[in-house]
């Protein structure tokens, strides 16, 4: 790897944390990113005269801090010449409070920037492209929408801020709780990101999900009477239970059902069955506590033939009226499809059709049930479909596999 490639990697790993701990300091966020640029630059120019530092990260830090410094001496200064001539002097201030409630810059940016002006979708494509790091295509697949409306999205968002006149300033105590739905959907979002990945030839991307556990655990302890923040750790930390089991030595997709559960994490399972506890003990679950408890059904069985998939069905059924989608629906014929056999399940399918277009999951799902049923023909064409909606070349492949089966 070149010293430019491996100034482009740093970038990629560290620009969320140069943003949140830039944005900390200079309050505006839109400034935070063109300082985080100028750091980018001022690498690129001077990592291949005088090497790449030991620590690179750190490094772009303390660069974009300069630089950060000296954009608020200029507007201090500016504001100083303003009030001798009489003009409105704004606040500014040069050493913000690093010691408040929040002690997590990039936790402390994306509850800032979940204001109530922008719509929750544009809350969650902001955060996502600004902080996550995501590209357009990842955010479209996650909100199961076209990248021109993601863009249009933040674009409109940035133009809302800036048009209100919005600081990026740390929300009071009191006012966390209204910002946690946005909060944790972005969470769930890099989670899923990470878990599976939309695009590339990686299967999974483990930083991504680490990273949304981590920002979970510390929204946990900040709001620890939260029910759903507490669900939303479990589902994640149990899913990411799996991961070390979703692969083949060589890298080949493994399935939940054939995956060999010894190689899940136990100890990532005891802490989601520890927080799911948590969250049934605050009240009623809602979305992310049924999803956990999903989850832990899987979770609880040592062998697939051992997974209760009736209850399984009873909770998609309640997750489906609690929080009522297409993707739930879904994974409810799914389910259904495991407990009750494949022709009930298709028919929940048939159901669907129309409703998730470009989808990977619904064909390949339908042509999971057809294969069970002996419908082979049918089965592989739906896999070739899914082959073709996908993104991600490790699941094409799996997919492209199951088409390519012959019938036993």
């Amino acid at each position: 790897m070149d010293v430019r490639d491996t100034v482009e990697a740093v970038f990629r790993i560290e620009s969320a944390r140069l943003v949140a701990g830039l944005a900390r300091i200079v309050r505006d966020v839109g400034l935070a990113e063109e300082l985080a640029q100028d750091a980018l630059v001022i690498a690129l120019e001077q990592w291949p005269v005088r090497g790449v530092p030991d620590d690179p990260g750190p490094w772009l830090m303390a660069t974009a801090k300069h630089r950060a410094v000296d954009a608020l001496r200029r507007r201090a200064t500016y504001e100083r010449k303003l009030a001798v001539l009489g003009a409105p002097e704004g606040v500014l201030d040069e050493a913000p409070d690093v010691d408040d409630h929040i002690q997590d810059d990039l936790l402390r940016l994306i509850l800032t920037a979940c204001h109530p002006a922008l719509s929750a979708e544009s809350q969650v494509a902001l955060i996502l492209r600004t902080l996550g790091g995501l590209s357009t295509t990842a955010i479209a697949r996650a909100f199961l929408t076209t990248e021109a409306t993601v863009s249009q999205r933040i674009l409109r968002a940035k133009r809302t801020l800036a048009a209100r006149g919005v600081r990026f300033e740390l929300p009071a105590p009191a006012e966390l709780p209204a910002r946690l739905t946005a909060a944790l959907g972005v969470f769930y979002l890099i989670f899923n990101e990470g878990y599976s990945a939309s695009a590339g030839d990686d299967w999974a991307r483990p930083q991504l999900c680490e990273e949304a556990i981590r920002l979970g655990r510390v929204m946990a302890g900040l709001l620890p009477a939260e029910p759903e923040v507490h669900g939303l750790c479990a589902l994640m930390e149990l899913q990411a239970a799996r991961i070390p089991a979703r692969t083949a030595p060589d890298g080949t997709p493994v399935l939940l059902m054939d995956q060999d559960r010894r190689r899940w994490d136990r100890l990532l399972i005891r802490r989601g069955l520890a927080a799911l506890a948590s969250a049934e003990a605050l009240g009623t679950l809602g979305p992310y506590g049924l999803q956990a408890a999903i989850a832990a059904c899987h979770a609880r069985a040592l062998r697939p033939a051992d997974t209760d998939w009736p209850r399984i069905v009873a909770l998609y059924r309640l997750l489906a009226h609690v929080a009522p989608s297409a993707v739930v629906r879904l994974n409810l014929a799914v389910a259904v499809g495991m407990a009750a056999g494949p022709a009930a399940g298709l028919a929940l399918l048939d159901e669907l059709d129309g409703a998730l277009p470009g989808y990977p999951y619904l064909p390949a799902a339908r042509g999971d049930l057809l294969e069970r049923l002996g419908r082979h023909e049918e089965a592989r064409a739906e896999f070739a479909r899914a082959a073709a909606l996908t993104g991600n070349a490790r699941e094409r492949d799996l997919f492209l596999a199951r088409a390519a089966t012959p019938p036993l």
